[in-house]
């Protein structure tokens, strides 16, 4: 904020994904949640395919993550050139 850029927080990536530039993802950390059970209740409540890097209108789109990740993001975009965690 202090900077003046902008960001914003969703819930639901349909909401924004038609005009977002930049899609940062990372993991669900097993080791911030204090039991299992709260952890097994969200780690798999996103996951970028490629269906939904389909509606994706920015032409410089760019998804990163940090790595390591685990069903946030499938492999099926790997290969995909807006995916830059390979790079």
């Amino acid at each position: 904020e202090a900077s003046g850029l902008q960001y914003s927080q969703h819930s639901d990536i349909h909401d924004v994904i038609g005009f977002t530039n930049v899609l940062y993802v990372t993991r669900v950390q097993k080791e911030r949640f204090s039991s299992v059970e709260e952890y097994n209740a969200v780690r798999s409540s996103y996951t970028i395919t490629p269906r939904v890097l389909a509606l994706v209108k920015e032409s410089k789109f760019v998804l990163m993550h940090p790595l390591p990740r685990n069903d946030e993001i499938s492999p099926d975009v790997d290969s995909d050139p807006r995916a830059a965690y390979f790079r």
